[in-house]
C-alpha cells in the first residue's frame, strides 16, 4: 500500500485522488473569490479562472499524489500580490473548512496540514524578500 508521501498519478492516497483534488479546488477558489478579504486580491490579477485553476489543481496534485504535474514556483507567483499575515489566515481558515467538508478525515487532515506548511514557507518567503521582520518587535 502506498504511503502518503509517495504515490503514481491518479492512485488515491488517504482518500485523495484527482477528482477529489478538483472538487475541493474549484469549491475553495469559488468562495475565495466572493470572500470579502480574499475576493479583490484575486480580482485585481486574475480575469480567466479556467487557467489558473487547473494550474492550482496540478499543484495540489504534486503536492497531495506526488504526480509532477506542477513545475510552477508558488513564492514568485505570491511575491507582487498585497497580501499579508491576515490574508494567510483567512486563505487557511477558508481552506479548512472547505477541506472538511468534502473530503473524508483522513484526505482533510493532509491537505490541512500540507496547507499550513505551503502558508508558513510562503510567509516566510515573502517576508524575507521584502525585508519585513519575522519576529514580533521588542516590548519595552
Amino acid at each position: 500500500m502506498p504511503s502518503s508521501e509517495s504515490a503514481s498519478p491518479g492512485l488515491a492516497v488517504n482518500g485523495i485522488d484527482e477528482p477529489l483534488i478538483e472538487q475541493l479546488v474549484r469549491t475553495f477558489y469559488a468562495r475565495a473569490r466572493d470572500d470579502a478579504l480574499l475576493g479583490p486580491v484575486f480580482a485585481a490579477r486574475i480575469r480567466d479562472w479556467e487557467p489558473h485553476l487547473q494550474q492550482i489543481m496540478a499543484f495540489w496534485s504534486n503536492v497531495m499524489l506526488k504526480s509532477g504535474r506542477y513545475r510552477g514556483t508558488p513564492l514568485q507567483a505570491h511575491l507582487g500580490l498585497p497580501i499579508d499575515e491576515a490574508h494567510f489566515a483567512r486563505w487557511l481558515a477558508l481552506f479548512e473548512q472547505t477541506a472538511r467538508e468534502l473530503c473524508p478525515p483522513p484526505a482533510a487532515d493532509a491537505f490541512v496540514g500540507k496547507a499550513q506548511m505551503i502558508a508558513k514557507s510562503l510567509a516566510f518567503g515573502i517576508a524575507s524578500v521584502r525585508g519585513d521582520s519575522l519576529l514580533p518587535a521588542p516590548r519595552p
